[in-house]
């Protein structure tokens, strides 16, 4: 049917208006179209009233505005189907914004989403839309405008009733569509606006926080999956559901998690890469520093500046608001213990109260998310790590085996898919030898792989120049194990200081030393399987110079634990007792990271700075001995502690042996055959001479019972080395030893 030219005129009562139709006279179409198009752009829906005059249409302002009629006596009428341009002109989902219709009105009432949309269902049913077309409605005895935001149409031989979302083309955004009674309405409103909406309608779409088939991987970052999961039930889980949902629940979303662990374990990559991962408008990253400055209050600005745009937001949409996410690296430099800093200024804890009451004060924000990160969870403001604000405190702990498959995987994925990683290259055994290395370490351990292979196409000479071939540069196997002899975890074995401990290596020079060293590994291997034994300590004493150090490394390095640490008076010396006190602390917490770890701590005498004149030691350190030989690890981590003394009598006085599992008496030499044995394995006289020198000793000494340390005789037998008659040398100054005339008094 052709169109016709028809003069326009107002609509003469709000009963018309509130309709969105057009009316125009019952014999002016025949039949009557159910759509028109304005001037062969603009469609509308029509209707019948007997009281417009022939060849006139009636036209409310939204519609008069939306189809730029306003100075026009008439218009071009033409009925429309909107078949003829598009199969799919049925609406699936729509978006619609209201506001009061007389801006800056305030009503107490709240209004509802979801009785909203039904409303404009059952009004508006098979009326046609087009994006950005304006009416309005009466709810609830109040004058609503309507803008139509967005339109998604569906093809109705795919719609099932049951489930409209079905036949939704993925991502459309189209002109116009018809309303069904099966659409669905998202109901929104300006950011500005003064109308109370509250809720959803429970068919709405779930927010999209996380990009799909998002992996961590795919950013760099391994090893995490565990805790990711954790995080995202527990900050974001709720996030994705409408907010009538949540509401009914009685809950809010999580406000904040705390990140902490050792560093370089991914927590601040983690930051960086966050905003990949979200579907959600940029997180807001700041250095903890940067917080602080010199004027007076302007800290205190900087915060509020953060939340600014949050505040606003929750402000003009309530629970509508989209979420806002605010990322504190190294957060405590600015959230330490109140009232523990003493420079006169109050600014520290002047910031951490500011940003207190944003997180949780009087007027709660429900759009925001904090993401805290810090290595010294210790020193973080309590009142932040309380539920409401910090309340999810995740452990970014090192990688395990799995872990660190995957952070090697990543930061060898270019080498492997340029094919410059050589074939015998084993990632699984890698993993294997690279425990307790952090992420960050794990790339250090590639990095220095590869300087390897770049040195086998470096040609030597004044000048250092590239091969020809450095096109068939490969990174080998060998290059990874050539690495691990230069890269060394934080927390892992303290290898150079262990091996002087033992570098004269262990003489069996009695039935005893096997002995120990036998105990020894049934306690390695108790801590190891046991499941109700996390912590055994044990202590190894005897007289002066008999090798308690010695056995107790040799213990530990056999143990083949990822992590081993020595704690000895020579570390420690000019350290004030506060300063010894925090560096015992301090390695006793970072073996609580490792799931398998042993300390030794050695003369614990001269640790506590015992002395038998006085007598005088320190009693802080003997406290915190107490406290830390005793504290359980943290579950899922398990320690062996192997401590040495030659004063088992005062430790007794001290009441400490209370604190040890098991005592392990470590004799000295008290035959002339371990004296034997000794200069056997260190090779000092050929047969003949070690034959001579027995038989001098035994005709000297005066008793069948001698007491002289393994450590002494070895340092007496390097010094006769020396000499030109070195067996006559040794002899004299052996039998010169005190000790070599007494019976053994221990």
């Amino acid at each position: 049917m052709d169109g016709k030219y028809m003069k326009i005129l107002p609509s003469p009562d709000n009963k018309f208006a509130i309709t969105n139709l057009l009316f125009v006279n019952p014999y002016d179409f025949n039949p009557l179209p159910r759509h028109v198009l304005i001037d062969d752009r603009y469609a509308l829906s029509i209707s019948t009233f007997e009281g417009v005059p022939s060849g006139c249409v009636y036209a409310n302002a939204f519609h008069r505005n939306f189809a730029q009629l306003q100075r026009k006596e008439a218009c071009k009428i033409t009925p429309y189907d909107p078949n003829q341009d598009n199969v799919n002109c049925y609406i699936g989902s729509m978006t619609i914004e209201i506001d009061f219709l007389r801006r800056g009105t305030r009503a107490n009432m709240e209004i509802k989403a979801e009785e909203v949309a039904q409303h404009f269902k059952e009004s508006f049913n098979n009326q046609i839309f087009t994006k950005g077309q304006p009416l309005c409605i009466i709810f609830q005895n109040q004058f609503l405008s309507v803008t139509i935001k967005e339109i998604n149409n569906v093809d109705l031989k795919d719609l099932s009733l049951d489930n409209p979302n079905k036949a939704q083309r993925s991502g459309s955004n189209d002109v116009r569509g018809v309303l069904m009674k099966e659409s669905q309405i998202l109901v929104t409103k300006p950011n500005d606006s003064t109308l109370n909406l509250k809720g959803s309608q429970k068919n709405r779409p779930p927010m999209a926080i996380i990009q799909p088939d998002f992996k961590f991987e795919d950013l760099g970052i391994g090893g995490l999956d565990k805790e990711f999961s954790a995080i995202f039930r527990r900050a974001f889980a709720s996030r994705i559901f409408p907010p009538s949902i949540v509401e009914k629940l009685g809950i809010q979303h999580c406000k904040g998690i705390l990140l902490y662990g050792p560093p370089g374990t991914g927590k601040t990559l983690m930051a960086r890469q966050i905003g990949k991962m979200l579907n959600a408008r940029e997180p807001i990253i700041v250095n903890g520093p940067e917080i602080l400055n010199k004027y007076v209050g302007q800290s205190e600005e900087n915060v509020r500046k953060l939340f600014a745009e949050a505040e606003k937001e929750y402000k003009a949409r309530g629970d509508e608001s989209s979420l806002h996410i605010i990322i504190f690296d190294e957060l405590d430099a600015i959230c330490k213990q109140r009232g523990g800093k003493n420079d006169g200024t109050g600014v520290g804890d002047s910031v951490v109260n500011q940003l207190l009451a944003k997180m949780d004060g009087v007027e709660q924000l429900n759009n925001i998310l904090i993401i805290g990160m810090t290595n010294r969870k210790d020193m973080i403001d309590e009142a932040l790590l309380r539920p409401g604000r910090l309340e999810v405190h995740m452990e970014i702990s090192l990688p395990d085996q799995n872990g660190r498959v995957q952070i090697l995987k990543i930061h060898t994925a270019k080498m492997r898919d340029n094919h410059l990683l050589a074939p015998d290259v084993d990632i699984d055994e890698l993993a294997s030898l690279t425990k307790n290395f952090s992420g960050a370490e794990i790339a250090g351990f590639v990095r220095s792989a590869s300087t390897f292979a770049f040195s086998r196409h470096i040609k030597g000479g004044t000048t250092a120049t590239v091969n020809e071939d450095v096109e068939n540069i490969k990174i080998c196997q060998s290059d990874f194990l050539h690495a691990l002899e230069e890269v060394h975890p934080s927390f892992g074995v303290s290898d150079a200081e262990l091996q002087l401990c033992v570098q004269n290596g262990i003489i069996p020079f009695s039935d005893n030393i096997d002995r120990i060293l036998s105990d020894g590994s049934l306690y390695v291997e108790q801590v190891k399987n046991s499941k109700h034994t996390p912590l055994v300590s044990v202590l190894l004493h005897g007289a002066s110079g008999c090798g308690k150090t010695a056995l107790a490394a040799t213990i530990a390095m056999n143990s083949n634990y990822p992590f081993i640490k020595l704690i000895s008076p020579e570390s420690m010396v000019g350290y004030s007792e506060m300063s010894k006190m925090n560096e015992i602390t301090k390695i006793f917490n970072d073996s609580y990271k490792s799931p398998l770890s042993v300390i030794v701590i050695d003369s614990l005498e001269r640790l506590l700075d015992w002395v038998p004149i006085g007598p005088r030691f320190s009693n802080t350190i003997l406290q915190t001995l107490l406290v830390l030989l005793k504290k359980q690890p943290p579950k899922g981590h398990k320690l062996l502690l192997i401590s040495t003394t030659s004063q088992k009598n005062i430790l007794q006085e001290m009441d400490m042996l209370d604190a040890f599992d098991a005592e392990i008496y470590v004799p000295s030499i008290k035959s002339l055959s371990s004296i034997d044995i000794v200069l056997k394995e260190i090779e000092l006289f050929s047969d003949s001479e070690r034959s001579y020198a027995m038989k001098s000793i035994s005709k000297e000494i005066q008793s069948n019972y001698i007491s002289i340390g393994v450590k002494k005789l070895l340092m007496i037998a390097e010094m006769a080395r020396q000499d030109d008659d070195k067996v006559s040398k040794f002899v004299s100054t052996l039998l010169m030893e005190p000790s070599m005339m007494a019976k053994n008094k221990y």
